[in-house]
C-alpha cells in the first residue's frame, strides 16, 4: 500500500481556502502542490504535498543540525523562487508574504512557494490597490506595503530581503544584532562602511565572492525605497538565471 506524505495547514477563515484554490487550479514546479481542502468542520484546512527539507529559513539557520546549504544550491533556490513569483505575477496574483519561511524545499532542494492566505488577485494588475488591512511580515515589507498599498513591486522588495538571507545566512530580524533589520545592511554598504563580503555566510564552503557580489547586485535594486525604481520579476529571474551558467 502506498502512503503519500502530506502537510495539513489549518485556516482561520474559509476565505483563505477560496484564495488557495488558485494554486490548486494552476500548478507550477515552484509552487507547493495543493492536494485538497476541506471546510466541512469548524476549522477549515488545506492539504499540501509534504516538503521534507522544511523551510529555507530553517535550513539557512542549520536547524536540527542540518548541513549548510552550498552556494550553488542557494543560487538554484533563488532562481526557482523567482520562477514561482513570476508565475504568480503572470497570472495577476500578488503573494504579499514572500519570505524564507514560506519557501519550502523538496528532498533535492527544489524551492516551492507556499502560504497563499494573503495572496491577492487583480484584474488591473499594473495598478496599485489600496487597502485598510495591512498584512504581511514587517521585516520583509516594502515601504508602500506598510502604507496599505498592494502592488507586485512589493513582492520584489520582499524577495530582495530573501536574497540577502541567502547571501548572509542571517535572519531578517534579530534584536540582539546590529543592525537589527537585515535590509539595513544595504545602507551600510551604500555608505561604504562595509562591503557585502563582510556579511557573507561563513558557513558556505568554496566561496565564490564574484558570484556573491553578482547576487547582491540583483538584490540591491529590488530593495529600492521607490517601487517604480525596482525591476520586475522577469528581469530579476533573467539575472538569476545568468548566475546558473557562469
Amino acid at each position: 500500500m502506498f502512503f503519500r506524505m502530506v502537510h495539513i495547514e489549518k485556516q482561520k477563515s474559509p476565505n483563505n481556502i477560496k484564495l488557495s484554490t488558485f494554486v490548486y487550479r494552476c500548478q507550477h514546479e515552484n509552487l507547493v502542490e495543493l492536494l485538497g481542502f476541506s471546510n466541512d468542520f469548524d476549522q477549515p484546512c488545506l492539504v499540501y504535498d509534504y516538503m521534507p527539507k522544511g523551510s529555507l529559513l530553517d535550513r539557512l539557520a542549520c536547524l536540527d543540525n542540518s548541513s549548510p546549504i552550498p552556494w550553488e544550491t542557494r543560487c538554484n533556490i533563488a532562481y526557482g523562487t523567482s520562477n514561482g513569483i513570476s508565475f504568480l505575477h503572470e497570472n495577476n496574483h500578488i503573494h504579499r508574504d514572500v519570505k524564507s519561511a514560506n519557501i519550502l524545499l523538496t528532498e533535492t532542494f527544489v524551492p516551492k512557494l507556499s502560504d497563499f492566505g494573503l495572496a491577492r488577485a487583480s484584474v488591473r494588475f499594473t495598478h496599485t490597490i489600496l487597502t485598510d488591512r495591512i498584512v504581511g511580515t514587517a521585516a520583509y515589507m516594502a515601504p508602500e506595503a506598510l502604507r496599505g498599498e498592494i502592488t507586485p513591486k512589493s513582492d520584489i522588495f520582499s524577495f530582495g530581503v530573501v536574497l540577502l538571507e541567502i547571501i548572509t545566512g542571517l535572519s531578517p530580524m534579530d534584536e540582539n544584532r546590529d543592525p537589527q533589520l537585515l535590509l539595513s545592511i544595504k545602507e551600510e554598504i551604500e555608505d561604504e562602511e562595509k562591503t557585502i563580503e563582510d556579511y557573507v555566510d561563513k558557513k558556505i564552503s568554496n566561496l565564490n565572492i564574484t558570484s556573491i557580489e553578482h547576487m547582491y547586485s540583483i538584490a540591491s535594486p529590488c530593495l529600492h525605497e521607490k517601487k517604480n525604481r525596482r525591476p520586475d520579476i522577469e528581469r530579476v529571474k533573467e539575472h538569476l538565471k545568468e548566475m546558473l551558467i557562469e
